[in-house]
């Protein structure tokens, strides 16, 4: 009888030993993938169907051990769908990554200055973002009016996941400019030539794309409200580019100045209909709290900044200075 309870007792211990050393190397048994790999969790993958995956991929040796492992512990059966970057660290390790959603993130950068149509094209293009865009309805669509949306995306990076979608990124663009606006129209100046904060939205753009230089934002925001408060037309370049569209061949001609569209603000008084490209935060803040100055004019120096006057007089100097003599 002892002897049979010897057995026994021994048999229990190397049972023991055997099912420790096989737990020790489920828990501590590395991925077998190359670095930077790609695993795609489809919606509605179950544990199983993911371990029978990965040992296709002669990723692990076996399922069982993992199996058991998981009727142990429920939580590891919780997969969230998704995109996934998987390492050599442990099986268990790469599993948990995937029950925590932690899965690769990429990005989409809105640029100060970009138009709406370079923004949708970049969109077109970006990885793994599903491009769900109605053109025809992209004011309904992103912030429910009935709107143009230029100058609606708050430039800046924005990050998403694998089959997320392109109006979901454009949607948080412009959540993220409408309170950025909303803020800075609550603190503006008085005395400004704009009725509604989408008017100074309209003045930011231009303010945007007129210099590229970040100091001289508010020089040229006080010109123009300058010029807008005097009821002189702003005439200035980059609105006359924008109603040119793809006409534009990179080089202005006094034809162009000459044109009836709705932009030429050579032509029409105030502002254009819209914005012309999307305005950054400093340029937004520029133009609803411009310094105060006696500027009226201003010209590019060639170097990306520019000289700004306050008569015609010093303007004219300045143009032969800086544009007429450079031509000779």
């Amino acid at each position: 009888m002892l002897k049979v309870m010897f057995s026994v007792l021994v048999l229990a211990i190397i049972t023991t030993a055997i099912g420790y050393q096989q737990l020790h190397t489920t828990i501590h048994s590395p991925l077998n993938v190359a670095s930077n790999t790609q695993f795609e969790v489809k919606k509605g993958m179950g544990f199983n169907q993911l371990c029978q995956q990965w040992q296709a991929n002669s990723w692990l040796d076996s399922c069982w051990r993992y199996q058991l492992v998981a009727k142990l512990d429920p939580s590891l059966t919780e997969l969230k769908a998704g995109l996934y970057e998987l390492t050599n660290d442990t099986v268990l390790n790469n599993i948990k990554k995937i029950n925590s959603g932690q899965q690769i993130s990429f990005s989409f950068t809105i640029i100060e200055g970009q138009a709406l149509r370079e923004v949708l094209s970049a969109l077109r293009e970006a990885d793994n973002l599903k491009y769900d865009l109605d053109t025809t309805q992209l004011g309904q669509q992103i912030i429910g009016q009935d709107t143009h949306l230029e100058g609606w995306l708050f430039p800046e990076t924005y990050h998403y996941h694998h089959n997320d979608t392109a109006s979901s990124v454009l949607q948080r663009a412009a959540k993220k400019m409408q309170q950025i606006l909303a803020a800075a129209w609550q603190q503006r100046a008085d005395d400004l030539p704009y009725k509604t904060s989408y008017e100074a939205l309209i003045m930011a753009s231009i303010i945007e794309k007129e210099t590229g230089l970040a100091c001289e934002r508010p020089l040229i925001a006080s010109a123009f409200v300058n010029r807008l408060n005097s009821n002189m037309r702003l005439q200035t370049d980059p609105t006359v580019i924008y109603g040119l569209g793809e006409r534009f061949d990179g080089d202005i001609k006094r034809k162009d100045l000459r044109e009836h569209t709705p932009y030429n603000t050579y032509r029409i008084n105030g502002l254009p209909p819209t914005p012309i490209a999307m305005p950054s935060k400093a340029a937004i803040l520029a133009a609803v709290n411009p310094p105060k100055t006696a500027y009226v004019y201003f010209v590019s120096k060639g170097d990306g900044s520019h000289q700004f006057s306050t008569t015609l007089q010093q303007h004219n100097a300045a143009v032969k200075t800086y544009i007429l003599n450079n031509k000779n």
